[in-house]
């Protein structure tokens, strides 16, 4: 009796059987499952890591036992549609443990199976999140958070071009570098994208474990080579800003001191295109009035991002932001445009043309009093551009006109505006070189000459006036010139040179010597004072006179 009830009870296993069971790199698993794995992994072909999407109806889940091992064993793992409802979250947190595996994917020819079943089993996790029904846990959220971080902050690849100065990049011309790990993190980026848009994701669970640390590390994706990466965490930084409304103000904050670094430090950022995207968005649900908040926002951190040298790898959506910010009130119209005037690029003219671009945009959502407050420097600027000898420059600076609203905003104020702009037009419609920018010339001539005949003639007599005046003072300085020469030449010697003012034979100058050796090769004069001049000429000139002794170079200050 007392045998047949211990022959019920359950053996001890032996040493031996301990240490073949033993749980290695976290997993554990006997050599029974091993051979069972085998087996079933033996009918399944291999894929390239590059291959096309499975579905997740066919084929089976396994679990990785040793990762990135080189003989790796597995341990099957049923389907979602094999396993009763209760148990599908169980199953799935499984899954997603599975799927912390990491592996090395610069060698494609290593671990090629467990690659491509690790693929398929993140495949079948975002399908089930798509489709599943009942909230997840605590437990589940926390697991999927830890496996997304596994995954996706990982060490960043050496990059070649870190190193390369910002202006010796060229951003139109070079080909992006391409994450070779990309065709798995893709389905990682899909799976975490449809966890936090999904309805059974709990948000006041989640934002446990959604925390500040691993927005940042977020964020800091943004810096990727890889276009395709950048444009799945600008779609998951949306969703996580929409649902997770206690993050909204830290995440603005966090992009700010991005924007800080980039602007002030480094200017070498590869996400700002796309941090500027979700911005646009966010800036378009901003209620009114418009908090002081999102004002110094767009003093401190948008309007500084027009001065790095890469500005066109974001000017489309910077602008779009600004604009933004106008549309709702345009009282930050004059503020604006004031601040693109002070950082104007002066030499380079395909920023020009940008900031033009933008400054319609900008004028367009403005209203009369805000355009009054500060139309004098503006068009001031514009008159620069109008009369620049670069096509598309002087052309898109024409090109204001034939927007409608802002026509109607300088019509209103022609008596202020065309007074400054007119010279550069006259120069136009004479001597431009481009005969497309003097048709438009003559078109905006056209514009205020049927506006108000009396103040376009006026303008033009004023034009004439200065020009004349202008040959005017051209004629004296010539003829001060050949003055100074004569008495140079009367001169014949240096012995006026003796650190003293003298009145010269022919009585039409006095020459003030500050600096002068008889016997040196060169003498310093400050100063010139003709007998019809009121002022010091010659500022920043100098003239040789190679008739005296020694070459005297005499310089005007």
């Amino acid at each position: 009796m007392i045998k047949q009830i211990l022959g019920r009870l359950p053996k001890k296993p032996s040493k031996s059987a301990d240490a073949r069971e033993a749980p290695t790199s976290g997993h554990s698993t006997s050599s029974r499952n091993n051979d069972v794995a085998g087996h079933r992994a033996g009918g399944l072909k291999e894929v390239p890591l590059a291959g096309t999407i499975f579905s997740s109806n066919s084929g089976v889940g396994y679990k990785f036992v040793e990762g990135a091992r080189a003989n790796e064993s597995f341990e099957a793992l049923p389907n979602f549609r094999d396993v009763p409802t209760s148990e599908r979250q169980n199953l799935f947190l499984r899954k997603v443990n599975v799927c912390c595996a990491v592996f090395d994917f610069t060698d494609l020819t290593k671990n090629m199976k467990a690659k491509e079943l690790k693929r398929q089993t993140l495949i079948e996790l975002a399908d089930y999140v798509a489709s599943a029904i009942g909230k997840f846990t605590e437990t589940i959220i926390q697991e999927v958070i830890k496996m997304v971080s596994v995954n996706l902050f990982r060490s960043p690849a050496a990059q070649p071009r870190e190193n390369k100065i910002s202006h010796a990049y060229d951003f139109e011309e070079d080909e992006p570098l391409m994450d070779p790990a990309w065709p798995h993190l893709q389905f990682v980026y899909e799976f975490f994208l449809r966890f936090v848009a999904s309805s059974e994701t709990d948000t006041k669970l989640a934002k446990r474990h959604l925390d500040h640390p691993f927005l940042l590390k977020l964020l800091d994706l943004f810096d990727s080579e890889d276009p395709r990466e950048r444009e799945y965490l600008k779609t998951v930084l949306h969703r996580i800003y929409g649902k997770f409304m206690v993050h909204r103000p830290f995440i603005r904050k966090a992009i700010n001191n991005i924007f800080y670094r980039f602007v002030y430090e480094t200017e070498k950022f590869n996400g700002v295109a796309e941090l500027l995207e979700v911005l646009g968005s966010i800036i378009n649900g901003f209620a009114l009035p418009l908090k002081e908040e999102h004002k110094l926002f767009l003093v401190r951190v948008l309007l500084p991002l027009h001065r790095p040298k890469c500005l066109p790898m974001y000017h489309q959506q910077l602008s779009y932001c600004i604009t933004q910010f106008v549309e709702k009130d345009s009282k930050l119209a004059d503020t604006v445009i004031r601040r693109l005037l002070k950082c104007w690029p002066i030499t380079n003219s395909s920023k020009e043309v940008m900031f033009l671009s933008e400054l319609e945009e900008v004028l367009e959502a403005s209203q009369l009093p805000e355009f009054e407050r500060c139309m004098v420097p503006l068009f001031r600027r514009i008159a620069y551009c109008l009369s620049s000898s670069h096509l598309q420059v002087a052309e898109r600076a024409l090109y204001l006109w034939n927007n409608d609203h802002i026509e109607n905003l300088i019509r209103q104020n022609r008596k202020v505006i065309l007074p400054i702009i007119f010279p550069a037009l006259e120069r136009n419609s004479r001597s431009h070189w481009n005969q497309v920018v003097q048709s438009l010339t003559r078109n905006v001539r056209k514009i205020f000459s049927d506006a108000d005949p009396d103040l376009f003639q006026e303008c033009l007599r004023k034009v004439q006036e200065d020009e004349a005046k202008q040959g005017e003072v051209e004629a004296k300085h010539e003829a001060t010139w050949r003055r100074l020469e004569q008495a140079a030449n009367k001169a014949g010697s240096t012995e006026m040179f003796n650190g003293k003012a003298e009145k010269l034979p022919s009585e039409t100058c006095t020459i003030f010597s500050l600096d002068a050796n008889e016997g040196g090769s060169s003498c310093s004069l400050t100063g010139f004072h003709g007998e019809n001049t009121s002022r010091w000429i010659g500022d920043g000139c100098s003239i040789r006179f190679p008739i005296f002794p020694y070459a005297c170079v005499c310089k005007f200050v």
